[in-house]
């Protein structure tokens, strides 16, 4: 249920901000492009971990 949600969200474009932090590398040349989320990644691990953290301190 949780990541459909995630991908309806991100499907209307209410997370458009997601890839597009200070941080993410893009590099796109004629031949090839590379995407490295990086501050994305670690935005999505802190909020896994607090979730994690909260269930397992209240339920």
């Amino acid at each position: 249920v949780t990541l459909i949600l995630i991908g309806l969200l991100l499907w209307s474009g209410s997370l458009s901000w997601f890839g597009r932090l200070p941080g993410d590398i893009r590099i796109e040349r004629d031949s090839f492009q590379i995407f490295v989320p990086l501050v994305s990644m670690i935005v999505v691990s802190v909020v896994i971990s607090l979730v994690l953290y909260l269930m397992k301190r209240y339920l």
